[in-house]
């Protein structure tokens, strides 16, 4: 009988386990977990993102008339553009956050990996990652960061994305894709560096004395929510400064500019314009995203 010397071939399970391996790199599995999270936070969300750019370009009716809160505006919007009407600006969301969560999630995994090796981050070095994964995402997802901000705004009627993104190219030239770049890197990085500064600390404070796994998502969101609230209020005047920078660059052309004619126009108030809607929102999402993506990751094996 006749030896067969050459290796064995490679049973069907097998190659499928060796795909998986290869495919699902822990970087792509962060990436696919932050996306997801990322998806059903924005779906959620996207009224109070609406409301709030709303809310800061907001012009009052007459010289000391009252400013439309929250409720009333919401109601405005839905007499007069319909119940989908909050939703405006969905598809520039969905094609911002989507990706934008995952690069940030994927950003972020890799840092842990390559600067922690493994042990838990301290707060320094918890702001210093969250400023440098929003970053990373802040850069890359900016055009559609200004269109998203437009569409949300109603005062541009673009069609599509792509219309959006080939007018503004040829009016305003790539410089008014990256609009408000530096106020949108202001209000973001730092809003990451805070919130998972206070995540990882309020985290591992409140496990300290816990043991029961079956209370890891409530408090994930729970001290989601404790760090959504800080960070909003510490970035509430860099939004502020990033929305009219995007709705009006020809206006708003650099950062100081934009700072002086905010407080010329709407005093020191105006800086937190918007403010209500925006905790909500990102304090929300943020929340929900950070929970889901720590369930995913962990239904993966892989340590967030």
């Amino acid at each position: 009988m006749i030896q067969n010397s050459s290796p064995a071939l490679l049973q069907p399970q097998d190659v499928g386990d060796r795909m998986e391996t290869l495919m699902l790199h822990p970087v792509i599995k962060a990436f696919l977990c932050g996306s997801i999270s990322g998806t059903c936070s924005t779906l959620l969300f996207q009224p109070l993102d609406l409301l709030k750019t709303r809310l800061q370009t907001l012009q009052p009716s007459a010289p000391g008339s009252r400013r439309m809160g929250m409720l009333a505006l919401l109601l405005q919007v839905v007499r007069t553009e319909s119940l989908l009407g909050l939703w405006k600006g969905m598809s520039p969301s969905i094609v911002r956050c989507v990706p934008g969560v995952g690069i940030y999630f994927g950003t972020l995994y890799t840092l842990k990996q390559y600067f922690l090796r493994g042990h838990p981050p301290s707060a320094m070095e918890s702001v210093m990652l969250g400023v440098g994964s929003r970053s990373v995402a802040g850069v890359c997802l900016s055009p559609i960061t200004v269109i998203k901000t437009r569409y949300e705004s109603g005062r541009y009627g673009y069609e599509s994305i792509y219309v959006a993104l080939r007018s503004i190219y040829r009016s305003e030239g790539p410089r008014g894709l990256f609009s408000g770049l530096t106020a949108t890197l202001l209000r973001d990085a730092p809003f990451s560096g805070i919130y998972l500064m206070f995540y990882t600390q309020t985290k591992n404070i409140v496990w300290h004395d816990q043991s029961d796994a079956a209370l890891i998502p409530a408090v994930n969101f729970s001290c989601g929510i404790f760090a959504g609230v800080l960070a909003s209020l510490v970035t509430q005047p860099a939004d502020v400064i990033k929305t009219h920078m995007q709705l009006s660059p020809v206006k708003f052309r650099w950062f100081g500019q934009a700072v002086t004619i905010i407080f010329k126009d709407y005093g020191l108030r105006g800086f937190f314009h918007g403010g209500v809607p925006r905790a909500l929102r990102r304090t929300l999402m943020a929340a929900m995203a950070w929970t889901v993506y720590e369930e995913m990751m962990a239904k993966m094996g892989l340590k967030s």
